[in-house]
């Protein structure tokens, strides 16, 4: 990927008087029992978009999905449009259609600066296959509606790492443009990985340790990155890989993904870059109903490791201070437990203070944040998990690539 503009932004297209289909990532989490929508950020991250396109006059024609068939939280987007409607505050119609007469039909009166929000993309079962942008371009969702519409724009930055139906068939048959929200995640994300300040330092934490060794041979053999901190149960694992007993309770967390392969793989990451990976020197663990730091040395502990230690939370602010780029994926330990909250809220304090380019993306990372109201101080907050794994592990982005080759034969050919 290049650092220049190579796709479409609403720019550069006069949307005045035509017809806009809108994909947006709107898929938000339910309680079980009401199956009400009990945080709506997602809904909020995308108003921008919709606002300037009602601006611009267009007719805006949504599509996004709720979770999947098979599970409890798929339902249809009635509460999704109605919310939309109150942070819009302005008309949002819904219709539980996506390729029928009443769908068809409800396009067709639209308005310009009217927003019409169709059902659950998923209920087709083909939008879920994973086929390449042509083969997508030629389904029915694309065949029946692209002849209705005048641009694609595709402001779904969360599955921005799925090459689907709805999301990559479009760009190949008509003029398409990212939305507000996936140009700001992208631009953001190629500051931090492609042209990062130096020193850039990543902290990859959380509970998956899969592919953590394939992330760090990324970022750091690609110059993205010229250190790793490890926390949360990466650290941990990572502390067992290099010879350090971390007792049968940390091990027990760390379950399915402590694998030959994986140890195999971290102990190659571990030699290969050496003191470029920091690993931590105590961990915290609960003691008597309280936190206790136990020094590596003090290892195997009969409890649980929850959150780096205090001398490694030191340690890791030290080198994050000196820092001017800063990106973090996954909390240091279990931040909703009381106590164990140190270790993530000192080193995001110490990304704030380095007053670097500061980035945090993941959903337990966000939430974090959100937590210890830090959210607003970061110079970008991510909203995409899967998108970026990709980017972690260096991999391209299935939308972003059909939005580069609408833009090569729609605008760049004119």
């Amino acid at each position: 990927m290049s650092h220049t503009k190579d796709f479409c932004t609403l720019e550069d297209f006069n949307f005045r008087d035509r017809t806009v289909l809108l994909r947006v990532d709107i898929n938000c989490p339910l309680d079980k029992g009401t199956l009400e929508i009990i945080n709506d950020s997602r809904i909020r991250r995308i108003v921008p978009t919709v606002r300037e396109l009602m601006g611009k006059r267009a007719k805006v024609v949504m599509l996004a999905h709720q979770s999947r068939k098979g599970k409890w939280d798929f339902i249809c987007l009635e509460q999704h449009a109605r919310l939309l409607s109150r942070n819009l505050n302005a008309p949002v119609r819904y219709v539980d259609d996506i390729l029928g007469d009443r769908a068809l039909s409800a396009i067709r009166e639209l308005r310009p600066g009217e927003v019409l929000l169709l059902g659950n993309v998923r209920e087709l079962d083909y939008e879920s296959e994973e086929k390449d942008m042509d083969e997508h371009s030629e389904s029915e969702l694309v065949r029946t509606l692209a002849p209705m519409i005048d641009f694609y724009v595709c402001d779904a930055f969360g599955a921005a790492h799925r090459s689907q139906c709805s999301l990559v068939g479009f760009p190949a048959k008509v003029p398409s443009a990212s939305g507000r929200l996936m140009t700001k995640e992208i631009f953001a994300l190629r500051a931090v990985f492609e042209t990062p300040k130096r020193p850039s330092v990543f902290i990859l934490g959380g509970a998956k340790f899969g592919e953590v060794s394939a992330m760090i041979d990324h970022v750091l053999g690609s110059g993205t990155a010229d250190t790793v901190i490890l926390a949360g149960l990466a650290g941990n694992a990572f502390l067992l890989a290099r010879g350090v007993d971390i007792g049968e309770a940390s091990s027990a967390v760390l379950k399915d993904e402590l694998t030959p392969e994986n140890l195999k793989a971290a102990r190659e990451v571990l030699q290969k870059y050496g003191h470029r990976v920091l690993l931590p020197v105590d961990v915290a663990v609960e003691r008597q109903g309280g936190r206790v730091s136990v020094l590596i040395g003090d290892m195997p502990t009969p409890e649980p490791a929850l959150d780096i230690g205090d001398d490694s939370a030191e340690k890791f602010r030290k080198v994050l201070l000196s820092a001017k780029t800063t990106f973090m994926s996954g909390p240091a330990g279990m931040y909703e437990k009381p106590g164990f909250e140190v270790g993530t809220k000192i080193m995001m304090g110490a990304m704030i203070d380095s007053k670097s380019q500061s980035v945090i993306g993941g959903g337990h990372t966000v939430g974090a944040a959100d937590m210890f109201d830090f959210t607003d101080r970061f110079s970008y907050v991510s909203t995409g998990g899967g998108a970026l794994e990709t980017f972690l592990l260096g991999g391209s982005l299935p939308v972003v690539e059909a939005l580069k080759h609408s833009r090569r034969v729609f605008f760049d050919r004119k």
